[in-house]
């Protein structure tokens, strides 16, 4: 492998251009895979490389030929299935930056900012050096509060990298994520290992972690909750729209499923197992029970008012449905549907009632998945009503829980076919 200096620092791979050997780009550098081993410095073993469809997956440095500023050239056909971290592996921009190591001088503690790593002869990617910052914060002249000193040192003039900081290192990943959607958060979580997502998830508050489980794929979702104390995987499912609670209590073994359901509020729990009752693929299976209901005598400032909210998925608050009180699922006779661009076009004390669309009739809570599709793509719209033999509203259906149902179950994942021939080290 050749590269335009001896010494590389991570960070600067971050984002980084990866080139076939014909100049084909294959995708950007996210991360570095390390191995941390006790007394001896960590070995890089690979790059995390983030290809088109935003599916990141590992590339072994043996397939690097050159890293140079700018670009990073690889050679032969790398695996294509998504990378998550073994227990042995660690990222170093996700989980080591910001992690403490004491200096052996005895000056104290510092936090590491970027991790440079050199090629020796045996063609080994190993730690060298540290580039870190001094703990805490000193006054400066003008009495203005500044960061601890920042320096380069050797590997070797340092101890504790090794030690895992479970809560620092959690609250480094989980911050990076702070504004990003729950979906970056989950993917995040799908690299690192079991045991590495199981320790961001005890951080998590109930709301995040439930988004962001809303983002996994089954199988992820049940190794997550698995990890969680019965009371918290609860509050958690609370914290879940129902229609994904109740997927995933779905997927769980029956006892398993009940015992979280006693631990449940009995409002909540009495929604999710409503849900549970109905067949996956029918109306009933795929709606939620919270969509916005408003009497027909509402206002149009208040159906305005209900769809601003943070917590109302993009779909639902594309429209506000209509029923007579009672107006929680079940609630009383369905009326109709407001679609939210109507009402933009109306003055703000009008009555909602007046502005029905006629043409959309709701689905029945058993009718099919094939039923649901056919009948949200005639109407062109993003959510619709289920109604029981009554016609009380009993929920809406939203075009991503359709779309759950019709695409690939590893859809998330972005699988592609294994095109490796490194003998499928990653899956």
């Amino acid at each position: 492998m050749s590269t335009t200096s001896e010494r590389v620092y991570v960070a600067r791979l971050a984002g980084t251009p990866v080139f076939d050997p014909l100049g084909d780009p294959v995708g950007r550098v996210r991360d570095v895979v390390m191995l941390l081993r006790r007394n001896l410095a960590p070995t890089a073993v690979g790059l995390v490389v983030e290809v088109p469809g935003r599916k990141r997956v590992f590339m072994p440095l043996t397939r690097v030929t050159s890293i140079a500023p700018g670009h990073v050239i690889c050679t032969g056909v790398i695996n294509l299935r998504r990378f998550q971290a073994r227990a042995s592996e660690t990222l170093a921009m996700a989980e080591l930056f910001e992690r403490s190591v004491s200096l052996k001088d005895g000056s104290g503690d510092a936090f590491i900012e970027d991790i440079a790593i050199e090629q020796e002869r045996t063609r080994t990617w190993v730690v060298t050096k540290l580039y870190i910052r001094r703990e805490g914060r000193r006054k400066g002249v003008l009495g203005i509060s500044r960061r601890g000193e920042t320096l380069v040192v050797d590997f070797d003039d340092t101890v504790g990298l090794a030690t895992r900081d479970e809560l620092q290192g959690a609250a480094l990943i989980i911050q990076t994520y702070v504004d990003h959607k729950p979906a970056d958060l989950a993917a995040a979580l799908m690299e690192l290992s079991p045991a590495r997502g199981a320790e961001i998830a005890a951080a998590l508050d109930n709301e995040r972690l439930a988004d962001v489980l809303e983002e996994l794929p089954e199988e992820d979702q049940i190794a997550l909750l698995s990890t969680l104390r019965r009371e918290r995987a609860a509050d958690v499912l609370e914290a879940m729209d129902p229609d994904d609670a109740a997927d995933l209590l779905g997927d769980l073994p029956a006892a398993e499923a009940a015992e979280l359901l006693k631990l449940m509020e009995p409002d909540d729990a009495r929604q999710v197992s409503q849900l549970l009752s109905y067949a996956d693929d029918t109306a009933g299976g795929l709606m939620t029970t919270e969509p916005i209901m408003l009497g027909p005598e509402a206002t149009v400032a208040t159906a305005l008012a209900m769809v601003r909210r943070h917590d109302v998925a993009p779909a639902l608050a594309s429209m506000v449905f209509i029923a007579r009180p009672p107006l929680e699922t079940p609630t009383g006779k369905y009326i109709g549907l407001v679609h939210i661009q109507r009402l933009l076009r109306e003055a703000p004390h009008e009555q909602i009632g007046a502005h029905v669309d006629p043409a959309i009739e709701p689905l029945h809570v058993n009718d099919s998945l094939a039923d649901v599709s056919r009948r949200m793509a005639a109407y062109d719209i993003l959510a619709i009503p289920v109604v029981d033999d009554d016609g009380r509203l009993l929920g809406a259906i939203s075009i991503d829980d359709v779309l759950d149902h019709l695409l690939p179950a590893d859809w998330r994942e972005h699988v592609d076919t294994d095109q490796s021939t490194d003998g499928g080290r990653r899956g």
